[in-house]
């Protein structure tokens, strides 16, 4: 049977996005090669046709990830630097990342886990957050704002997720939202 031209890379493609959404719900250790192939309804033979192992999988799916965050966290440059930061924490800040993480940021889902991967795989995590945060900074004025509003988002949807009831939740998130507003109001 012949295949279209581009459907291999079409193909990876939608294996990335399904995968994506599979482990950033469950976990990548948690997740075998079995279950990632059911979901994207695809054969082992087929994921191994595009990544060499589950370890080339994480590498391409942080790259994948966070470009997809890059573009997110550009945002609308017709949005005021005030409007873009209001937009920014009321989406990320929101009780649906929290509640679904699969349709999330990957930063919340699966740092702890590349914080235990091999050094290729966290240098690619490094290079792709390194973009993440140049587009931050071109909004925030500066490297440091950049890192720390991001730890700040990020630190707190993962621990509203780890909370066991919704208005822990919320509360965790508004706080954070008046802090990060307050901090970068102060920093002018």
């Amino acid at each position: 049977m012949r295949y279209k031209p581009g459907h291999n890379a079409e193909r990876r493609q939608a294996l990335l996005q399904t995968s994506g959404r599979v482990v950033k719900q469950n976990g990548f250790a948690a997740t075998g090669v079995d279950a990632l192939t059911q979901a994207a309804g695809v054969t082992s033979g087929a994921f191994y046709t595009h990544f060499a192992s589950k370890a080339e999988l994480l590498k391409a799916l942080i790259e994948s990830e966070s470009q997809a965050s890059r573009q997110r966290w550009d945002g609308d440059p017709q949005l005021s630097d005030d409007e873009w930061i209001a937009t920014t924490l009321a989406r990320y800040l929101h009780p649906d990342h929290v509640h679904h993480p699969e349709s999330g940021c990957v930063l919340p889902a699966l740092t702890a886990e590349i914080a235990r991967a091999d050094q290729d795989t966290r240098q690619v995590f490094e290079d792709g957050l390194r973009q993440v945060t140049a587009a931050l900074s071109q909004r925030l004025g500066s490297d440091e704002r950049a890192w720390a509003f991001l730890s700040q988002v990020v630190g707190a949807v993962l621990i509203a997720r780890a909370l066991p009831n919704e208005a822990s939740q919320r509360q965790v998130l508004q706080a954070s939202q008046q802090f990060i507003r307050q901090a970068l109001a102060a920093a002018g």
